[in-house]
């Protein structure tokens, strides 16, 4: 069903990466959402009013909150698509992650009205009337969740949607309330408790939990989230595969909004590389690594000689300079790279006790005068 309505209703639907298309996969979903739980709010208010169920009412508000969160996520996809501009570089992206922390602000607050409520109807319990046209018409509901779960979910995998994940799960735990009122009413015929009210409190702390789940998620993503070890790995070995690299390290990526991922990363090449075919295959990498994984990435290039005589040399000096540094410090040497008149030499240094940034700076601006007073054609550099 869903895969029909997105043919029908988004052109070039299968170009995900294309930010207007994204847009159009959220948009949809936020129209078929309030369509849906607009449908389920109105059906469920009218059964529990009718048969003065708490549980049921408070089901049916739980729905009224998704209406919200389906308008919050059209709004948010249609900000988040906004181009960069001189305040903005990176675009607006992010603005889905403030749509998702709305929504589940909203789904709190809900929540947390709906538990005083159902508190106060356990604590003072009131009949409850069952026939079978109510259960009917709420098994009915489940199945329309089910829908919205799976719609959801397809989408979330489809375009990488955060809010879209948000949503699935939002809807797989409508299901699961629904499911429990239902039960509810089947029990309160045969349990003198009031079944109704403490149902009612298990569903309110299961919105309140969807709320807090989200805005957890969302949270991690807007403070700056560690990329996934895949996608890590798939970097590196595009990087590595360039020509005249010798290794890649010292990866960093930042993620301003969905499909708006920049990084940069330090490629290894022999200091003898021709500068104009170094950047010919930097460029290169750049945008295999643009054009499969989706990120816009800066290489970075660390010249190293390949002179293994020269670098044991140079290692061998360093060292030899720095015997008779203090203990607590760990010098080691990272990389030599000729250069026309100097020679570059990238050193480590581990601190193995906790001391201030200041006196770090002191420590490193020492060292570097020890090793070039000792070896005035050495440049040092700190990692």
């Amino acid at each position: 069903m869903i895969k029909y309505l997105i043919k029908k209703q988004i052109k070039n639907n299968e170009d995900i990466k294309n930010p207007k298309v994204r847009e159009e996969y959220i948009s949809l979903s936020g129209y078929i959402g309030i369509f849906c739980n607009v449908l389920l709010f109105v059906v469920k208010l009218a059964i529990g009013l009718f048969i003065n169920s708490i549980a049921v009412i408070s089901d049916a508000f739980n729905n009224m909150t998704d209406i919200s969160s389906s308008v919050i996520s059209i709004v948010s996809a249609k900000m988040s698509n906004k181009p960069p501009d001189g305040t903005h570089p990176h675009g607006h992206g992010r603005f889905e992650y403030i749509g998702s922390l709305v929504v589940a602000a909203t789904v709190f607050v809900v929540g947390y009205q709906l538990l005083r409520k159902s508190y106060e109807r356990l604590m003072n319990p009131e009949t409850v009337n069952l026939n079978m046209t109510v259960v009917v018409l709420l098994v009915l509901s489940i199945l329309l969740k089910l829908w919205m779960f799976s719609y959801n979910r397809y989408i979330a995998k489809t375009i990488n949607s955060s809010i879209n994940k948000a949503a699935a799960y939002d809807s797989l735990s409508d299901t699961a309330a629904t499911s429990l009122v239902v039960l509810s009413m089947v029990m309160g015929m045969y349990i003198d408790f009031p079944v109704d009210g403490a149902m009612g409190l298990l569903i309110a702390l299961l919105i309140m939990y969807s709320g807090f789940d989200v805005a957890r998620d969302t949270a991690n993503m807007l403070l700056g989230r560690a990329p996934e070890d895949q996608v890590v790995d798939e970097i590196y070995k595009i990087i590595n595969a360039g020509e005249y690299v010798i290794k890649a390290h010292d990866l960093e990526i930042h993620e301003y909004g969905p499909g708006r991922v920049v990084g940069s990363i330090h490629a290894e090449m022999p200091d003898t590389t021709n500068i104009v075919d170094a950047h010919t295959s930097i460029d290169q990498l750049e945008k295999q690594v643009k054009g499969d994984i989706g990120i816009n990435l800066t290489v970075h290039i660390d010249p190293v000689s390949t002179d293994a005589v020269k670098t044991e040399e140079v290692t061998a000096n360093v060292m030899a300079c720095l015997s008779q540094e203090e203990t607590g410090v760990e010098v080691s040497v990272v990389r030599v790279a000729e250069a026309e008149r100097k020679t570059i030499v990238t050193v480590k240094i581990d601190f193995l006790t906790n001391i201030s940034t200041g006196d770090k700076d002191t420590i490193y601006q020492r060292i570097k005068e020890n090793i070039e007073n000792e070896y005035p054609h050495y440049q040092v550099v700190h990692q």
